[in-house]
């Protein structure tokens, strides 16, 4: 196997966390934990690895470090969250926690699933009644209007992804059009009058289907494995059903590659060929994957004439989503054109972006 040791061990001390099992103190001795530690800074999983360590009576200051403001940041957001699903409640718009919100739950301790921002999906129709209450909380609006979700952040580390629609990106129609309807796929949660949630198999289904649509841009890591590998564990799935869900959203054969993957890379189970140039491709990814991976992919769709004439002018379907006042006005397509690259210099992390995209496509040019 030509992965990285590093990555290696990460795996398993990642594993022997959610298995809730001693790692080797043998097998850590050969490890280099500074190495290692960085590796799980970049995949979102310090607090797991770290736990692991701690179990076997190893203890470093970057893990123990890693493990404090891990937790400190879930304890944080669990309190802003339940102040904001309060108001929720009693203002009567219904909400649905997702992913890590509901995953963080059924790792084995406090903090070793760790978060970045809490995502929820609300009453869309009911989005200007929430941004008063997250501006009554003490939240900033960061965004708000555009895109699949509102963003809201306070001091110290809240950031909370409010989320109209599930999927919103003509990219991924298959999945928008699965998930238009979602209300309709939604459960009541016994003692609350507004909160929704998915069935098991439903739930299983969303999570591959966010993990597929980051796999195929710009990648994803090993955090989102090791959410699978969590989820296979503690919850007993109708496979036929979810087969049959994965066929409708045209990601079947992910979904069976992703769930077999995702077991046997932390049992540490031996991988095919195929498996290992998918592990060292995740590797490579970091937690959300990387602009490199998503400007290789679409230069190698669309060639490179066709990349920056797409990124210059991107089609109507992108860019109602930044501006919905094209479903009114249509004729505004050619002036947004022209607005939005001055728009974004005035945005910091824009200018980033599109240096990093710079950088990759030289990359491209130069191996």
């Amino acid at each position: 196997m030509n992965i990285d040791k590093n990555n290696l061990d990460l795996i398993y001390l990642a594993g022997c966390a959610v298995r809730e099992e001693i790692p080797d103190r043998n097998r850590i001795e050969q490890m280099d934990l500074d190495a290692v530690y960085q590796l799980a800074e970049w995949h979102t999983m310090t607090a797991a690895a770290g736990m692991a360590l701690e179990s076997a009576g190893v203890r470093t200051e970057k893990f123990t470090k890693g493990i404090l403001l891990a937790q400190r940041k879930v304890a944080l957001l669990d309190n802003d969250r339940n102040q904001i699903l309060s108001a929720m409640e009693e203002a009567g718009i219904w909400y649905m926690p997702l992913k890590g919100v509901i995953l963080k739950e059924l790792y084995p301790r406090f903090g070793m699933r760790q978060m970045v921002d809490n995502d929820i999906l609300f009453d869309r129709n009911r989005a200007e009644d929430l941004r008063r209450i997250m501006v009554d909380l003490g939240f900033t609006v960061k965004k708000y209007g555009h895109g699949a979700h509102d963003v809201y952040q306070k001091p110290p580390v809240s950031s909370f992804e409010m989320h109209r629609f599930l999927f919103h990106d003509f990219r991924d129609q298959n999945l928008e059009d699965y998930y238009k309807d979602v209300e309709s796929r939604l459960l009541n949660v016994p003692g609350r009058q507004y909160e929704k949630c998915f069935s098991k198999e439903d739930f299983y289904l969303y999570i591959t289907s966010h993990e597929y649509k980051h796999f195929s841009g710009g990648g994803t890591g090993l955090r989102s494995f090791l959410d699978i590998y969590v989820y296979l564990n503690k919850e007993k799935l109708d496979m036929d059903y979810i087969r049959k869900e994965a066929g409708k959203l045209q990601i079947a054969d992910f979904e069976e590659m992703n769930r077999e993957f995702s077991l046997k890379l932390f049992e540490e189970k031996e991988l095919t060929p195929e498996e290992e140039k998918l592990l060292e491709y995740i590797c490579s990814s970091g937690t959300y994957g990387t602009i490199t991976n998503m400007v290789e992919k679409s230069v190698n769709k669309r060639g490179k004439f066709g990349y920056f004439f797409y990124r210059l002018f991107p089609p109507y379907d992108f860019m109602i989503r930044a501006y919905p006042i094209l479903e009114k006005i249509p004729g505004l397509l050619p002036f947004l054109w022209i607005y939005r690259p001055f728009a974004r210099l005035f945005s910091g992390r824009s200018i980033k972006r599109a240096v990093s995209e710079i950088k990759a496509l030289r990359k491209i040019d130069n191996p």
